[in-house]
C-alpha cells in the first residue's frame, strides 16, 4: 500500500483493537439464524451459532477469553448473547443465574475451540492415544480403550455436550 506499518496506529490504539474491529466488520456480515421459541432450543441455537461463527475464526475467540468481553463487542454480536440470557429468564432463571448460565456455556464452547485448534495439525501426547503398557490393574478402563482414544477424542461432540450442558444448568433452576 506504499505507507508504513506503524502508519496503521495513528487509526488503532494496538493490534488488539484493530482485531476488535475485524471481529466487528464480521459480526455485521454475519446473517441472523432464525432461533427457536421454546427458551431452552433457542439457548442451543444461539450457542451454537456462536460456536459456528468462531470455529474458523479461533483468533477472535482468543481475543474474546478475558472477562470484560461483553463491552468490547458490537451489538451484531451481544445479540447471541442476549438471546442465550433471555432463553435462560424465560426456563425460570433469575438474571444473575441467567448471567451463569450463559458465562458456563460460554466457558465450554470457547473451550471446544480454543482445544480444537491447538490441536489441528499438532502431534500431541501419544499422538492422543492412550500410553502403551497402562497398568490393567490400576487403570483398567484407560488401558482397555487403548487405540480407540485417538478417534473418540476426535469426534464433534460439540452440539450433544451442549445440549446435556444446558439440560443440566436448566435443571439446576429447580433445585436451587
Amino acid at each position: 500500500m506504499g505507507i508504513a506499518p506503524t502508519t496503521l496506529y495513528h487509526h488503532v490504539k494496538d493490534k488488539e483493537d484493530l482485531l476488535l474491529l475485524l471481529l466487528h466488520e464480521y459480526a455485521d456480515q454475519m446473517p441472523r439464524p432464525e432461533l427457536p421459541s421454546e427458551p431452552r432450543n433457542r439457548i442451543i441455537a444461539a450457542a451454537i451459532a456462536i460456536h459456528d461463527a468462531l470455529k474458523d475464526w479461533t483468533w477472535a475467540a482468543e481475543i474474546l477469553t478475558t472477562d470484560g468481553f461483553l463491552a468490547r463487542l458490537s451489538d451484531s454480536a451481544r445479540w447471541l448473547v442476549e438471546a442465550i440470557v433471555a432463553g435462560a429468564i424465560d426456563s425460570g432463571c433469575s438474571p444473575s443465574r441467567a448471567v451463569y448460565v450463559f458465562r458456563s456455556i460460554w466457558y465450554y464452547t470457547v473451550g471446544e475451540i480454543l482445544v480444537r485448534a491447538h490441536s489441528a495439525g499438532k502431534q500431541s501426547f501419544g499422538n492422543d492415544s492412550v500410553p502403551d503398557g497402562l497398568s490393567v490393574s490400576q487403570l483398567p478402563r484407560l488401558a482397555a480403550i487403548g487405540d480407540q482414544w485417538a478417534p473418540l477424542a476426535a469426534q464433534d461432540t460439540y452440539a450433544e455436550g451442549l445440549r446435556a450442558f444446558v439440560d443440566g444448568l436448566l435443571a439446576q433452576v429447580t433445585t436451587t
